[in-house]
């Protein structure tokens, strides 16, 4: 695709969490766009982003000079080459954001020029060897706490994973009707006019302790005759809560040891509960070695520990800390480096999560990103607002 412009938008700008929209022009007058966040809950292995300041920045002063007029005839050629425009180990020069919203809309702009969807563009790219098309499981988020969320709870996303069986789009509706009578049954049981919600639309409000919303949601699914649809899983985030090699857990301490034996409780006491993801601080390995060993019909999962970086997935693999990975192209800062992680998960046997982020906007890519490889699982929030764009996609690919 030969490259005759770049446009550089703010959706919203904030240092800790800027979100920004990048334009592709080509030369047949077409434009293609593709808007990044940042996150909020960021491990410190990920690339750097940039704030809109500077993100402006480089744009008219390196990126356009180098790729306007510029023909790129892949998604890795141009991928590599805003790599080494960069030179920097976390994509510091450029920005990982910059750079990732660079290549999600040069992918968009490839697929239309080949007159493909953008999944079948990235699956000819990078995922030869699949031929078939396997539908993911929904990971919404239905509780917010942690940093996320204005409320007690230590824990940041409390899910429910939905497995579609023959339609998506009944499964979507479904989650939405348990969305709704979650909400319900909490203004009621606590008394409450208005529910707030968390940066990923997840319900927020103070609890007993961090089992509860695992109870309240198991009950419901139980009440509500979802047995067959649901699952439950946790987002601990727990390097959000890891301070001079403890856990601050419900407003005490607690050694690694310990926190073990509170998740084992809440598999033992729940038996929806079946994935967990960031247990534990991304540097406490034995943590997740130990957790990992103790159970071994659970998806044990890596963000903060892999950040999307195929050597990480590679190193966690090999010690048997992690049976699954969140997949989160910020992390990383391109498509094409995403799609190398998610190979080398797919080589080491461990299931992919394509996830978003906090402050995620309405962009549908990682939907077509979990379509290309055949993902275990799309994260995606709660279905409400803005995140119902994901879903929508969703049901068009899928149905």
């Amino acid at each position: 695709m030969l490259i005759k412009d770049i446009k550089l938008r703010k959706i919203f700008d904030s240092r800790a969490n800027p979100t920004i929209e990048v334009e592709i022009f080509n030369d047949k007058e077409n434009s293609f766009r593709a808007e990044v966040s940042a996150g909020k809950s960021r491990g410190s292995r990920e690339v750097k982003s940039l704030d809109f300041e500077s993100a402006d920045r480089v744009m008219e002063e390196i990126i356009k000079p180098h790729c306007v007029d510029n023909e790129f005839s892949s998604i890795k050629e141009f991928d590599e080459y805003l790599i080494k425009l960069d030179t920097t180990n976390q994509k510091e020069k450029l920005g990982g954001n910059v750079i990732l919203a660079l290549s999600m809309a040069f992918t968009r702009g490839i697929a239309n020029e080949q007159r493909k969807e953008d999944w079948q563009a990235i699956r000819d790219e990078f995922f030869k060897d699949l031929s078939t098309v396997k539908m993911p499981s929904i990971y919404s988020n239905f509780i917010n706490g942690g940093s996320h969320a204005n409320n007690n709870l230590d824990i940041q996303e409390y899910w429910v994973i939905a497995k579609p069986q023959k339609s998506v789009l009944e499964t979507i509706e479904k989650l939405i009707t348990f969305y709704k009578s979650v909400g319900d049954v909490l203004r009621k049981k606590y008394k409450k006019k208005y529910l707030a919600y968390g940066d990923e639309a997840g319900y927020v409000l103070d609890f007993k302790n961090n089992f509860e919303p695992i109870k309240l949601l198991g009950d419901m699914i139980v009440d509500l005759g979802f047995e067959h649809d649901f699952k439950l899983g946790l987002d601990v985030a727990a390097s959000e809560f890891y301070k001079g090699g403890k856990y601050k857990w419900e407003g005490k301490s607690i050694t690694s040891e310990a926190l073990i034996k509170k998740y084992l409780e809440f598999f033992k006491k729940s038996p929806f509960l079946q994935a967990i993801e960031d247990p534990f601080h991304e540097d406490d390995k034995d943590g997740f070695e130990e957790l990992r060993s103790e159970i071994t019909n659970k998806l044990i999962i890596g963000d903060d520990l892999t950040t999307t970086n195929p050597d990480s997935i590679k190193e966690a693999s090999n010690d048997n800390l992690i049976s699954g990975v969140i997949i989160k192209p910020t992390q990383i800062g391109s498509v094409s480096e995403s799609c190398e992680a998610i190979k080398r998960a797919h080589a080491e046997g461990i299931k992919t999560i394509i996830s978003h982020r906090s402050g995620e906007t309405g962009d549908n890519f990682l939907v077509h990103l979990a379509k290309s490889c055949n993902a275990e699982g799309v994260k995606i929030g709660a279905p409400f607002k803005e995140r119902m764009l994901k879903f929508n996609e969703l049901i068009r690919l899928y149905q």
